[in-house]
């Protein structure tokens, strides 16, 4: 049995900043998902994902990382991740979303790079 996916909010001066803890995967995506969506960003933000503590990522959480960067576009805001797992960074990179992702290597939020 997995560990439910965790999702923390806080808010730093770039935007807002969600900590995710867990799996982002198949039966847990859409909890991202709905949090995102309820994400209120402001244009010129920056969403901030902090993935530091994500244990697993699969197809379906990195269709809900995508959904999270069009949520982000469409609000003029932009989306950064950080502290990316090294695994979950290898598939980003094969599949080329590390060229539409931000990639920061630690939770430095303080504004766009």
């Amino acid at each position: 049995m997995s560990s439910p996916l965790n999702i923390a909010s806080r808010d730093a001066a770039a935007g807002p900043v969600l900590e995710i803890a867990g799996p982002l995967d198949y039966a847990h995506a859409t909890a991202l998902r709905e949090h995102v969506s309820r994400c209120a960003l402001d244009p010129g933000q920056c969403l901030t994902l902090d993935l530091a503590g994500m244990d697993f990522c699969d197809s379906t959480g990195i269709t809900a990382l995508i959904a999270a960067r069009n949520h982000a576009l469409a609000a003029g805001a932009d989306i950064a991740l950080t502290a990316v797992p090294p695994n979950t960074l290898r598939v980003l990179r094969i599949v080329g979303l590390d060229q539409i992702f931000t990639i920061r290597p630690g939770t430095d939020v303080a504004g766009p790079s």
